[in-house]
């Protein structure tokens, strides 16, 4: 019997459940502290399922921020053939890397 949920935070859904470690949008607490997800959209355990319309009333998903850091670098490159047209940029995103008690 598994036990899950689904949450929704920085924009995105991710299905959680108890002890996973998760990376999120960039949240303002710091290391150490407690957070909290309130935004539930399904809950499962084991054979009993919540399913919120959009969100679950009173559910809430809590967690521990493990570290706030940024993300591998990733390249953008645009590129018209023929004309001498070349841009380079990179962009590294900040997240929030988040245990889930």
């Amino acid at each position: 019997m598994s036990s899950f949920a689904i949450i929704e935070t920085g924009g995105k859904q991710y299905k959680v459940a108890a002890g996973q470690k998760i990376k999120v949008e960039k949240i303002i607490p710091a290391k150490g502290d407690a957070v909290s997800f309130d935004k539930v959209l399904l809950k499962v355990n084991g054979d009993n399922v919540e399913v919120g319309a959009p969100y679950i009333a009173g559910a809430k998903v809590s967690g521990t921020i493990v570290k706030q850091a940024r993300d591998r670098k990733k390249i953008i490159f645009r590129y018209h053939s023929k004309t001498r047209y070349r841009k380079l940029k990179g962009h590294r995103q900040h997240y929030t890397e988040v245990e889930i008690s």
